[in-house]
């Protein structure tokens, strides 16, 4: 087994053209970084605390979809080249408190409806353009009852998915895009449960 040594292995990463474009075959990728990796790392770290932020899930409103503990990752630049979408899940200031601390009014909810929608809870279900909206994700069906709501441009209507146990727009109406934070991406940890 002569080709496991370094010096064959080695050898063999050289003298094969498919290989030929691979770093390592410097191995200067090893050296500590100089001034340029550490301009690139500097740009990285920047691009990520403008673009992208770690949060953690604090309450079950969002429950099933996300859990208390979740960390997700939530993005921060696509709304400002486009609108939120029904279905994005975002997160935003809380519209019914003065815009003190800011980071400690952050709330995560889905979107349901756009401006210019009409939204309704009635029967247990959610009427969006008076016609009923199948949900495969809440808790459970909502036990509460709204009035037949419209939503203004320049605004969006969001519930939690555990509809029975979420302060959302039931209960303080259509919620102003500009208090958009950002937009979930994904959840990259979930806590196990001991």
């Amino acid at each position: 087994m002569s080709f496991l040594r370094p010096s064959a292995l080695y050898a063999f990463l050289i003298t094969c053209p498919s290989f030929r474009w691979m770093p390592c075959q410097s191995w200067g990728f090893l050296r500590w970084p100089g001034f340029d990796g550490f301009l690139r790392l500097l740009v990285m770290f920047l691009l990520w605390t403008m673009f992208l932020e770690l949060r953690f899930i604090p309450s079950s409103s969002m429950h099933p979809t996300l859990t208390v503990g979740d960390r997700i990752i939530v993005e921060k630049a696509s709304y400002y080249i486009r609108s939120p979408a029904v279905q994005d899940i975002v997160l935003f200031r809380d519209p019914t408190k003065p815009s003190g601390d800011k980071a400690a009014d952050i709330c995560i909810k889905r979107v349901v409806a756009k401006a210019g929608d009409l939204v309704e809870v009635r029967h247990g279900s959610l009427y969006i353009n008076r016609v009923a909206r199948k949900e495969d994700y809440v808790a459970a069906q909502p036990t509460y009852t709204t009035n037949l709501t419209y939503v203004p441009n320049g605004h969006v209507y969001v519930l939690g998915d555990n509809r029975n146990n979420s302060y959302d727009s039931h209960v303080w109406g259509p919620l102003p895009v500009k208090n958009i934070v950002g937009r979930y991406v994904m959840r990259c940890h979930k806590p196990t449960n001991i």
